[in-house]
């Protein structure tokens, strides 16, 4: 088994949460999500961002508007829907609850029989 098959599967999992979060508190374009994800360094490429922007716009987590550019075409900019603001809020407890569970099995020096 490959370490990297793994880190990438683990980053995959958390892609969709940590979009939503970004966008938490105001509109972005693709350039700005990815360059917070690099900051971040979770590597991910246009290619993989633009199917999970559409899946989840389509599951109304995300909605956009289109914004005129001074550098080029337009923009469209995503944001969090009201039902988008709901489930981000129950991925924050699930989160929390899962970080816990990881940080306890992952921090036990013994296993009890």
């Amino acid at each position: 088994m490959k370490i990297e098959n793994t880190k990438a599967q683990m980053r995959k999992g958390v892609l969709e949460y940590c979009i939503l979060s970004i966008l938490k508190d105001e509109y972005a374009y693709v350039a700005e999500i990815l360059r917070t994800l690099k900051d971040a360094k979770m590597l991910v490429v246009e290619g993989t961002i633009y199917p999970l922007l559409t899946r989840l716009k389509n599951a109304g987590l995300l909605n956009y508007r289109w914004e005129e550019s001074t550098s080029g075409p337009p923009r469209k900019y995503y944001g969090l829907t009201e039902t988008g603001k709901l489930f981000l809020k129950e991925l924050n407890t699930t989160w929390s609850e899962l970080q816990n569970a990881v940080n306890l099995v992952t921090s036990t020096k013994t296993t009890k029989k």
